[in-house]
């Protein structure tokens, strides 16, 4: 199935949204080629419009990485549990470039493709969707820059590594989630892509990027991790990559409950805005 012949295949009108969650999947599964062209379109476009290419795609981390080393290991002096802190702080920014990057263009997909909305029918998730899997590109390139930065610091990685996969999966369904929602949001109130990047920045210092997740209390882990799914997520990121060692189980778990209530509860607004989203958009 191609962007086209599945474009044109149903009227915007013709065809509810997917009533629950499953049935989503299932709607998305059929539409699978449509998501990965879109995708593979956006990335061909911004690279071809960009001076510098692919270098974009590590740029931020890379700087990021910069400010956080000066900042918070040479002034603050914050723990970096042993490990070099470039390195200690490249561990996190992949993850949570990833996630900033993706939910922050999602956000804007749906009205920023107004016009193919008003014209075909295709499920409207495709788009955030899309964007995600753009933003994984990136992700990819980043995570080539931080194997040589391990190289030069002589980390050593070990088999725990493969653990990265499952972190790296519920990640993406923690992305999906809060991609549905913004979307929804920012369909209806346009003020939410003013709002979002000030919440983000907040996100982001409380969440263990520049500091470790050994400040947080014991006794407060787990219900941070539920709350902050990132949080457990970079947190095992570090100590597969970086400790050899499996992640915590407790937290993943709690990161994950609080990951499945997002996706459920952000699949249903959306599903719900979804049937009028031609109108409004």
């Amino acid at each position: 199935m191609t962007v086209n012949s599945a474009f044109t295949t149903h009227v915007i009108r013709g065809q509810d949204p997917p009533p629950g969650l499953w049935a989503g999947l299932a709607d998305l599964a059929r539409y699978r080629e449509v998501l990965v062209n879109l995708a593979v379109r956006e990335i061909r476009v911004r690279y071809k419009q960009s001076a510098l290419g692919v270098a974009w795609a590590v740029m931020q981390p890379v700087m990021m990485m910069v400010v956080f080393a000066v900042v918070f290991s040479r002034f603050a002096k914050l723990p970096s549990e042993g490990l070099p802190y470039p390195v200690f702080a490249y561990a996190a920014l992949l993850p949570w470039t990833f996630c900033a990057a993706g939910t922050s263009t999602a956000m804007a997909s749906i009205v920023g493709s107004a016009s193919l909305i008003k014209k075909v029918y295709f499920p409207r998730a495709v788009l955030p969707l899309a964007s995600i899997l753009t933003h994984g590109a990136d992700f990819a390139i980043s995570t080539a820059v931080f194997v040589l930065l391990l190289a030069y610091y002589r980390v050593s990685v070990t088999a725990s590594v493969l653990y990265v996969v499952p972190l790296l999966l519920l990640q993406l369904a923690f992305m999906v989630g809060l991609a549905l929602l913004l979307a929804g949001l920012n369909a209806y109130y346009r003020d939410v892509r003013y709002v979002f990047p000030v919440l983000m920045q907040m996100w982001l210092y409380a969440t263990p990027v520049a500091w470790s997740m050994t400040m947080v209390p014991d006794h407060l882990r787990i219900p941070y991790a539920a709350l902050n799914p990132m949080a457990a997520i970079i947190d095992g990121f570090r100590t597969v990559v970086l400790h050899g060692t499996p992640p915590v189980w407790s937290l993943v778990g709690a990161a994950a409950g609080g990951t499945i209530l997002l996706l459920i509860a952000a699949h249903r607004y959306f599903a719900a805005v979804e049937r009028n989203i031609a109108d409004i958009v």
